[in-house]
């Protein structure tokens, strides 16, 4: 999301911001809502519906599903396919923040580099910015894991050979794979509305601080995109037109200028990609491009990936004061746990920088803008 302020107005605000934020969105693992509780039927509902649901609801803007993959929405979802231990688990959680990397960060933008896509994103130098990083909570994991024990099953029922039984699958014609898509569609649909019922509280949030109407403190979504999902598209191969399921695992779209996909207010720069690093150095805002088109099915990396597993970043955060650490850089951290903001300490990812230099390099995103943290919930 994009604000109207500057860095400047908001800098002796940022803890309070951090805190209200903190308390308007729970967070961290099992966490739920108790003024958002839905029934099984209005659920499901959700998972047909996606971002139209919570807009309709009252979260949010007419506007905002033109600035979203899919307008917030994957067709084909079927609840009946979800189990009732995932409805179980989504029940309450619409709204909430997962654990571990996901994270609403306060930003701003320190460096552009595209001073004509800038300016088509509403983007500028010193402006403040907001990044929200979460999917389909507990609902999802459960499609996930329930899947999993079918599609093993299916594996072995088609005679398909894997070098990993991790990459259990199903012909997509088949009945399993049928399936599947449509339990996936649904739990995409519940990720669109979670986030933008969370981006409706960052407005509210920021009302509250400033004590001023999101409008006029210019509180706009630039885009919302998945990053761990299979998607029917057509694409060109061997100069033919066709139909096929791109999986995006850790990787996000990055369609070019003049895509039909691409969001009208930007066919003349392309699809915004985002890049978010970890929570002690920077984000990154870029765009899609033809040469991603041709080489990598309209994708590029989501995320700088991590480095350090768990255990091994709470190994060398040991004895370490990580909140004071980032404190003293400027960044003021809210966590549901310490041991979260341990995992999550910065060293434990690449620098983000070099990895947007390798997507840039081969052409398959154009960089824009570069954002630093100001302040940082975590799960």
């Amino acid at each position: 999301m994009r604000s109207g302020l500057e860095r400047k107005e908001v800098r002796g605000h940022i803890r309070k911001l951090v805190e209200t934020l903190f308390r308007n969105i729970p967070s961290g693992v099992g966490s739920k809502r108790k003024d958002l509780r839905l029934s099984k039927a209005e659920l499901k509902k959700v998972l047909v519906r996606g971002v139209g649901w919570a807009v309709k609801q009252g979260f949010g803007l007419e506007e905002d599903p033109e600035y979203i993959e899919e307008r917030g929405c994957i067709q084909g979802a079927d609840p009946d396919l979800i189990s009732d231990r995932a409805l179980e688990r989504g029940k309450a959680q619409l709204g909430t923040l997962g654990s571990g990397n996901h994270f609403v960060e306060v930003g701003y933008v320190d460096e552009v580099y595209d001073e004509h896509a800038a300016k088509e994103l509403g983007l500028f130098l010193d402006q403040v910015t907001i990044i929200v990083h979460t999917g389909s909570r507990g609902l999802g994991h459960q499609v996930c894991d329930d899947y999993i024990k079918i599609l093993m099953k299916s594996t072995q029922k088609y005679g398909i050979e894997l070098p990993d039984r991790q990459l259990c699958c199903a012909p997509i014609a088949s009945t399993e794979g049928r399936q599947y898509l449509a339990a996936m569609a649904g739990a995409a649909n519940y990720a669109f509305a979670n986030r933008q019922i969370i981006f409706h509280w960052v407005r509210e949030t920021f009302e509250r601080v400033f004590q001023m109407s999101s409008e006029r403190l210019g509180l706009r979504l630039i885009y919302d995109v998945c990053h761990n999902i299979a998607k029917i598209e057509t694409h060109r191969v061997d100069g033919k037109e066709r139909k096929l399921c791109v999986h995006r695992k850790g990787a996000t779209r990055a369609f070019p200028p003049h895509h039909p996909d691409t969001p009208l207010a930007y066919r003349d720069v392309g699809q915004p990609v985002l890049i978010p690093g970890d929570m002690g150095r920077y984000s990154y805002v870029l765009v899609g491009t033809e040469q991603a088109m041709a080489e990598t099915f309209g994708s590029t990396c989501h995320g700088a990936g991590r480095v350090l597993s768990r255990k091994q970043a709470m190994r060398v955060s040991k004895g370490r004061a990580i909140i004071r650490e980032l404190e003293d850089q400027g960044i003021t951290i809210r966590s549901a746990g310490r041991a979260t903001v341990r995992e999550e300490i910065p060293e434990a990812y690449k620098d983000v920088s070099q990895v947007v230099e390798v997507v840039s390099g081969a052409g398959i995103s154009k960089k824009v803008v570069r954002l630093r943290p100001m302040g940082v919930i975590k799960g």
